[in-house]
């Protein structure tokens, strides 16, 4: 009877290269430590193109098995897109990200994406200019 549930985590199974025009599976994994999590309160998959969060489209996952969420969707273009699955589960509120790759993009035309994400990218841009070692 431990005091502190274990936190709810979820893993963004998608591949990061998609192809354009065929059917790929949004998909997010739900474990809370070693159990599967079939009683998530919901799972939204948001996708947008990397510049143009405005437009982004939400998608209700389903549950298919073992924890896992998936739904249906179909990249109509080339382009780096990013989603969100935003997950609540057992009270917690979880929302990784992950960049996709679709087709192949024309990376110097790719408008970088600036929507509210906590986990830092530039970082490793930042110290090209002043490295101490």
């Amino acid at each position: 009877g431990s005091a502190m549930p274990q936190p709810v985590e979820v893993t963004i199974l998608t591949e990061e290269k998609l192809p354009v025009s065929e059917k790929v599976k949004l998909s997010a994994q739900i474990k809370q430590g070693e159990d599967f999590v079939d009683d998530v309160e919901e799972v939204k998959f948001e996708v947008w193109e990397s510049g143009m969060r405005e437009d982004s489209v939400m998608l209700e996952g389903v549950l298919t098995k073992d924890g896992t969420y998936e739904v249906d969707f179909t990249f109509d273009h080339d382009g780096v897109f990013y989603m969100f699955a935003h997950t609540t589960a057992r009270g917690m509120h979880i929302m990784p990200k992950k960049k996709l790759i679709v087709g192949n993009p024309d990376m110097s035309k790719v408008i970088e994406d600036t929507s509210g994400n906590t986990m830092k990218d530039d970082e490793e841009s930042e110290d090209s200019g002043h490295n101490g070692h």
